[in-house]
């Protein structure tokens, strides 16, 4: 075998590799990741993401599982209770169910069937389950909790327009406000 065809055959073979990793990937992928790392006060996990209503009910199966949205949820929940816990408090939080906001609608032909159509019959809704403990290891707030923003067109939030997760994001900031910040310093 020459110089050249070994380096091209190299260069073949690097390219299957890069080729492969680069797919998009998708929530329900079997190696994909099910918690954030522990980072802090704030533990974030999620059940199987192909069990959730946005990806069993989607119109376009493929689009609702592509990225890692589950993991930028779980994320923004991880720094934003983060910050409305008192020194020494934990929490644990686990998705069990989520439905984005705004569905596909392929029957409107070709060109939109990628296009997450915002009406209010697609209203963003979350359910968790989650566990707060004071500093030493009590529990002081736990439950399972269902959260859905039907007026979420009509609501004028803080994130960023091009947020393609703002209106999740803005349902659960309303329940770390609502719920976690209260208990948090109750328990002061």
């Amino acid at each position: 075998m020459n110089r050249t065809s070994l380096i091209a055959g190299a260069l073949a073979g690097l390219l299957l590799v890069g080729s492969a990793s680069a797919a998009p990937r998708t929530v329900t992928d079997p190696q994909a990741p099910r918690a954030l790392q522990a980072d802090g006060p704030v533990q974030v996990t999620w059940t199987d993401p192909a069990q959730f209503t946005e990806i069993r009910q989607s119109n376009n199966r493929f689009e609702a599982e592509r990225g890692d949205w589950v993991q930028q949820l779980a994320k923004y929940v991880q720094t934003t209770a983060g910050k409305e816990l008192q020194p020494g408090q934990t929490l644990d939080v686990t998705f069990t169910d989520i439905k984005r906001a705004g569905d596909y609608e392929p029957w409107h032909g070709p060109r939109s069937n990628d296009i997450r159509v915002m009406r209010d019959i697609y209203p963003p809704r979350v359910s968790l389950t989650y566990t707060l403990k004071d500093a030493q290891g009590q529990v002081i707030g736990e439950g399972e909790r269902k959260l859905q923003d039907t007026g979420y067109l009509h609501s004028i939030g803080r994130q960023s327009d091009t947020d393609p997760l703002r209106y999740e994001k803005r349902l659960l900031d309303d329940w770390i406000r609502r719920e976690l910040r209260n208990q948090a310093t109750a328990s002061t």
